[in-house]
């Protein structure tokens, strides 16, 4: 969604996230208080890695986890074994500031990043006086059904 005034305008894009390799995303509800909370699941790959004639990384560690660059991520997006919305916002307000340095119109326009709680928000401004919003809505995908979930 987009809307527009005189001199800037707003985007909402859609944002959805995918588990890291080896994971999936399981929605649990409370009752009371009613809350919604996204908790990361390991996935055994072991049917897969059969055919290869390997035994799979949570078997094989006893169930351990590994310590390698996804565990890294999943300790900065969770909190326990759960999505921490406001964890993954900085993560992503993080990373799409660190990509417009690289691209050439950061020389033109300033993007900030405005604070927020569960959602990412920017703003674009740029020489001639035109401003830019962008609120990102961050959400997890439900099953195959293409159905999505916000975190907000």
């Amino acid at each position: 969604a987009c809307s527009f005034q005189e001199n800037s305008s707003t985007y909402h894009p859609l944002i959805i996230l995918r588990p890291p390799p080896g994971h999936s995303f399981i929605l649990e509800s409370t009752k009371w208080p009613p809350a919604r909370r996204i908790r990361v699941a390991l996935e055994c790959p072991c049917s897969r890695e059969q055919l290869l004639g390997h035994t799979c990384f949570l078997h094989a560690s006893g169930g351990q986890l590994p310590t390698d660059q996804e565990w890294y991520l999943m300790d900065t997006l969770c909190t326990g074994s759960y999505l921490d919305a406001k964890k993954v916002t900085r993560w992503v307000q993080t990373l799409v500031l660190s990509a417009w340095l690289l691209l050439p119109q950061s020389c033109h326009c300033q993007l900030t990043a405005l604070p927020c709680g569960k959602s990412c928000s920017f703003r674009l401004s740029g020489a001639s006086g035109l401003h830019c919003s962008i609120e990102m809505s961050l959400a997890v995908q439900r099953g195959c059904s293409g159905a999505c979930l916000s975190l907000e």
